[in-house]
């Protein structure tokens, strides 16, 4: 399943818990404020998604466009680039990122159960792991794998397989876009990997840098003594993942457990 953490999408869009602006929704505060909330990013919907993904089964072996390839992307969306570290894995645990090397369109387009890893590096993810997934890396992931993930605000995903998957409501197979995923993947990318961030900072809190794409960065902070977040006229966001600390603003304290978002505007 999914847990959304934050997006302005008009179907599940994310509302605002606490403060003078409580109940208002992420979709509101652009129409209202998209200058205070993102200063000088130019935008029409918020840039971003992110979401707790906690995935019980393997997901549909997939590849998102890249901004670049128009024909691929529907009036109104974007490319999709994305990342993700993990939270939690199991012993069965798999991520698919990437091809290996010599990999047609033809091997891709006639993926089975057995051929996948002859042709999808994957390996078993452990906490605390990144992965980068740009746009045009064909990937999957699952067998009770939690991740936190970012992303370019898009949902424009087209599958290459799904494991023979049947959908439990229509009791047939997913349908498959083969000829548009083929159209989107990067065929000279290899292997993706995982990575451990880079330390940057120790005190008073330990900042570790994971991902520095166009689309977005992405660090871990950790400390025990109160620090400074926020930067002026640029949006950061604020996600609990462990542990639990409290963000003070203008006289008023808000508290953050595990699964929190605070959104810090521009």
């Amino acid at each position: 399943g999914e847990a959304w953490i934050l997006s302005d999408r008009a179907d599940h869009a994310s509302v605002v818990s606490e403060g003078r602006l409580k109940g208002h929704t992420l979709t509101q505060l652009m129409s209202d404020s998209k200058a205070g909330l993102l200063g000088d990013v130019k935008a029409e919907r918020f840039p971003l998604l992110l979401k707790f993904l906690d995935v019980r089964q393997l997901l549909s072996v997939q590849v998102h466009p890249g901004d670049d390839i128009k024909a691929y992307i529907p009036d109104g969306e974007s490319g999709k680039t994305e990342a993700w570290v993990v939270l939690r894995a199991d012993p069965e645990s798999r991520i698919y990122a990437g091809l290996t090397p010599g990999t047609t369109s033809d091997d891709l387009r006639h993926l089975t159960a057995k051929t996948a890893d002859l042709h999808l590096p994957n390996f078993r993810p452990e906490a605390g792991q990144g992965v980068e997934i740009d746009a045009g890396t064909v990937h999957s992931l699952g067998n009770g794998v939690m991740v936190f993930e970012v992303q370019e605000n898009s949902d424009v995903t087209y599958r290459l397989y799904d494991w023979d998957h049947i959908d439990s409501k229509t009791g047939k197979p997913r349908d498959l876009q083969i000829d548009q995923a083929l159209g989107c993947v990067d065929f000279g990318q290899g292997r993706v990997g995982p990575i451990r961030p880079a330390v940057e900072t120790t005190a008073p809190v330990r900042r570790e840098k994971y991902f520095d794409n166009t689309h977005f960065r992405r660090w871990r902070l950790q400390g025990e003594a109160p620090f400074d977040v926020g930067a002026d006229g640029e949006a950061r966001i604020l996600v609990c993942i462990d542990g639990a600390g409290h963000v003070e603003h203008d006289g008023q304290d808000y508290g953050m457990t595990r699964g929190a978002a605070v959104l810090l505007p521009a």
